[in-house]
This record gives C-alpha cells, structure tokens and sequence, in this order.
C-alpha cells in the first residue's frame, strides 16, 4: 500500500524536532481483519501487514521511527507502545487519553523516536478488546555501535509472545472476564508449529513478553537454564533460572546455550496463580536433531507466591554495565535524592448501578469524551478535573469519575501499589522507568475487637527498601495481599496513562491519568501537537500548526 505523502510531508516537517541527526526507520503498516487459528480453529483476528502476531520493529538507540497505519478495519483503531517513553511526547503515546483513534479507512503516522532507550517491549492496540485478537508485535532496541554490552553477541535473536487467549471477551454487559481459552506462544497454540532453530553450541538471546489479556506466566525450555540479561530496558545481573515468571505486559530477555544433545525440545508457557493451569508449548530445535520432542514438557510453579516473590527480589540492576549512553547504569544514585511526595494507589473491585467496576482509591475511571491531552493542550473545560483522584486510599465506596492525579515536572516521588485482594496485580505506567525499591506481603491478623494488617505499608517500610541496585522498569506485579513501591524521577512532561495490565478491570475503571505539568512552553520541555495529530470530541475542527510554521 502507497504511503500516504501528506501524511509524510507532516512528519518530515517534524524531523527537526526530534531529532535529524539520528537514522529514521520508515514503517507501512495496513490493519486488516483475517483469518487466525491460534488452537487449531479458524478465528478472525486482526493483523498487519497479512501477519499475525504483527512484524517486530527492529531499532537502534535514538532511532526515529516512522510508522504509516492504514486502518482497514470497519472501526476505529490505535495502536500503543508498551515501554517507549515518548520523551516530551506524549501525544504519540497511542491510548485514548492522549491520541483521537484512527477511523476505519484512514491512515495516521506515527513519528517515535527511541530516545535513550535499549531493551525488549512490545506494541499493541489499545482501544477496547482487539488485543485479544491480535494487532500486536515485538520491540527490540539495541545499543549504538561503541556502547558496550555487558554478554557477547548472541547467535541469534529471537522475539517471544506469549499471553492467554480470550475469544469471549466482552465485558460492557457488566460481567467479569470469563476463564480463558488457552495460551498461546506467538500466536499459537499447543503443537501449533511454532518453532525456534539453533545450533549446537551456540548462544541465543530471547525476548520474552507477556502480551496476554491477564495471567501472570512461567516460561522454560525443557532441559535448559536460562540466563536473565535485561529487564524492559535495564541490564540486570546475569542470574540463571530454570524457568522465569513473565507477569502480564512485562518484558525481559534471557541467553541460551544450545547446550544439549542435538534433538528438539519444549518450550512451554503456563498460567500462574490459577486452577486449573493452562499450558502451551513450542519447539526450540536443533539445527543437527536427531529426533522430535520427547517426554512430557517440563513441569512448572503453579500457585507458589513465596518462589515467584523470591525471584522477582534477585532480579537487580548491573550497576558497572552500561545503558544507552555509555556512563554506568550505576551512575544515576537514586538511592540519595530525597522523595518530595507519596502516592499510595489501592486497587478494588465492587459494583456500582449493579454492573462489575474497577477502581483505583475507589475511583472507577470512565474515559472522557476527548482525549484529555488534547483537552489539556486546547484548554477545553469540563473534560477532566487535575486532583479528581486522592493520593491515599479513601475507604470509602466505589464511584465513576475521569480520573487525573496532578504532578510536578521534575519531581522526585514515591508510588506505592496497595493489594488488598486475593490476584495478583500488574502495573504500568506511561513514558517512565521507574525504580522498584520494595515489595512485601500481608496478612490480616484478628484481635478480639477488629482487624489489623501485618506488613500493611508505612512510612517504616521505607527502611527495607532496596536504595542501591533496584531494577528500572515500566511494569511491576504486586502480590495478592502485597504492596509495591516504586520511585519515580518525573522528568518527562506530558499526560500518561498508569493502568494495570489485566485488560478486563483496565477496561472496566482500573486505570487513571497522570499529568506531570510545568508552566514552560519551550520545546526542550515538550513537542509541540504534531502537524498530523487527529482531532477528535471536542478538538474536532480546531488547527494544529500551520505546515511551515517551526
């Protein structure tokens, strides 16, 4: 399909700004419904470019990516970034909050630079449920020529998809997710095909994502360690697992040694934390087999919250290797810059007019009638209110509001992720890494007049936190009964989405905005809308910038 020039002078207006001097990677995306048959039955999904899942996104550090979608689908659609940050961009960040969807039979190009940014992530669409059909695909970033890595370059490098699959997932009727139908590796099923070839002896490095609906899953490779390298974006110390815990929208790669004698073997990717456990297989094979996959796929952790915890506390930053830039991850203390506010963020679920809702300090968030960026940057009233959520959980019953917590540009605070509930939790948070510094469970104990929580946070939890070599991310699970904290260095400006990743209660009001705001206009704070953004609600009709005008 022809790229779309108007669409194209726009954005190449727009190179100035983020940034000539860096290579430009040009994208033509067309978004069809097709056929998929991810357990063996034909199902209609959503693919680009024919394929399903959709292409990876090869990238350099501080490449800019340019990427025309055609929406060819009878409805609206919009495509998110799972851990690009967007820097000072946040009209790009492609979730209703922030970009009007593209209408059936229109095109929209998106402009993304990978500034200062290496790692594994993942796009996906973000409107509704067609993520459960598909339209998602792999992110690799890899570090510029000069900046040393801290393994050598791997034999081959590999993108693993792998999320539960819900072909029943309608939810406006007011009814919880139902169980799901399976788990899929890279869109598969069970002895779906899906195979990975490797050489005796050689070293593979394989990015693994979470891209399921909800479910956190175990990955392992039957008769083979895997050693853990990065975490979205931050190499970690290199520690060797059996099999790793992948929680729901998080990302990570791992090396492996084609070590074994020369014959297939399963991968396999299982629930977690459900009865009864669903499993899916693939195959990593020998380039030199001497025969098919044999034996029962390896077994896994099922319901063990103390071995997925343990895991999660030995996964650390390297502090001598480098990001990027070629300055030590360990360079930026944030162990040693004071915390100028906190934020204690409660998840509930409940009914509110007899319907199923999800909330977050009791607010259940309704999406707004125009993208609150756009309300934000046009001064439109009545959208949303800044504060309409509390920074402490209020106890109180359940309500619906358009929730915008206000935040300062270039503040230095402190999230902590509140679970009450017998799940486990997943959070993401927008354009930012984020520090996670703590995480513990409780337990309700019983006196003879009420009950309390041991381990509930509190200011003296801040004494077990991790100040020196917590790992950097976008995603961080929260045990059933648990609390997480994380530090947050707001130095990017925009308004970002902070959601949990089971898609349901994202769907149904677990998800709020966070605006971090500054006075100043200059472009070395934030872009200006792009010249091509899509206007919609109540921006519809009003002007970006004139095409010449810088």
């Amino acid at each position: 399909m022809p790229i779309n020039l108007a669409a194209v002078v726009c954005a190449g207006v727009f190179f100035a700004i983020v940034g000539a001097d860096d290579p430009y990677r040009f994208f033509n995306w067309n978004v069809t419904y097709g056929d998929i048959y991810p357990l063996g039955v034909r199902q209609q999904g959503i693919l680009i470019n024919g394929q399903f899942p959709g292409p990876d996104i090869y990238s350099v550090t501080n490449d800019n990516i340019i990427i025309n979608v055609f929406n060819s689908l009878d409805e609206p659609f919009l495509l998110s970034w799972n851990g690009i940050q967007q820097r000072r961009n946040s009209f790009q960040d492609g979730v209703y909050g922030t970009t009007c969807p593209i209408p059936p039979g229109k095109n929209f190009t998106y402009i993304l630079q990978m500034k200062d940014q290496i790692g594994s992530f993942y796009y996906f669409p973000s409107l509704a449920f067609h993520k459960a059909a598909g339209g998602f695909g792999g992110i690799r970033i890899l570090s510029r020529p000069g900046i040393p890595v801290p393994f050598d370059n791997p034999a081959g490098d590999y993108t693993i998809l792998i999320g539960r699959l819900d072909l029943k997932a309608i939810l406006d009727g007011g009814k919880k997710l139902p169980f799901p139908d399976g788990v899929l590796i890279n869109g598969r099923g069970p002895n779906g095909g899906v195979s990975f070839t490797v050489e005796q002896g050689k070293t593979y490095r394989l990015r693994i994502s979470n891209v399921g609906l909800q479910n956190s899953l175990n990955f392992r490779i039957q008769g083979h360690m895997m050693t853990l390298v990065e975490v979205e974006g931050t190499h970690t110390l290199q520690t060797t697992f059996s099999s790793i815990d992948v929680h729901s929208g998080q990302s990570c790669s791992v090396l492996v040694k084609a070590d074994q004698p020369a014959q297939d073997y399963y991968m396999v990717a299982s629930t977690r934390f459900t009865n009864p456990v669903l499993t899916t297989t693939a195959v990593l094979h020998y380039s030199n087999s001497a025969g098919p996959v044999s034996g029962p796929p390896p077994g896994g952790p099922t319901i063990q919250i103390d071995w997925s915890l343990n895991q999660a506390r030995s996964i650390r930053t390297n502090l001598t290797a480098s990001g990027p830039r070629p300055n030590p991850q360990g360079s930026y203390h944030y162990g040693l810059i004071n915390t100028t506010r906190t934020i204690r963020l409660a998840n509930s679920a409940g009914l509110i007019s007899g319907k199923q809702r999800y909330a977050v300090n009791s607010v259940s968030f309704v999406p707004a009638d125009t993208p609150l960026k756009l309300a934000d940057y046009y001064k439109i009233d009545g959208v949303f209110r800044v504060g309409s959520i509390s920074d402490n959980p209020t106890g109180g019953g359940m309500y619906l509001d358009t929730s915008v917590l206000g935040t300062d540009y270039r503040a230095f605070i402190e999230i902590v992720f509140e679970n009450n509930e017998d799940i486990i939790q997943s959070w993401h948070l927008d354009g930012y890494s984020f520090f996670v510094v703590g995480s513990q469970k409780t337990c309700m104990l019983q006196s003879q007049n009420a009950g309390w929580m041991e381990g509930a946070w509190s200011s003296a939890s801040r004494g077990q936190y991790n100040l020196r070599d917590a790992v950097s991310r976008c995603t961080v699970q929260v045990y059933p009964t648990s609390w997480t904290a994380i530090y947050v260095a707001l130095d990017n400006v925009g308004m970002w989405n902070l959601r949990t990743e089971f898609w349901a209660r994202q769907y149904l009001g677990q998800q709020l905005y966070m605006r971090v705001y500054t006075t100043s206009t200059s472009f070395r704070d934030e872009y200006p809308i792009p010249k091509n953004a899509l206007l919609c609600g109540r921006a519809s009709g009003r002007r970006t910038r004139p095409l010449l005008n810088m």
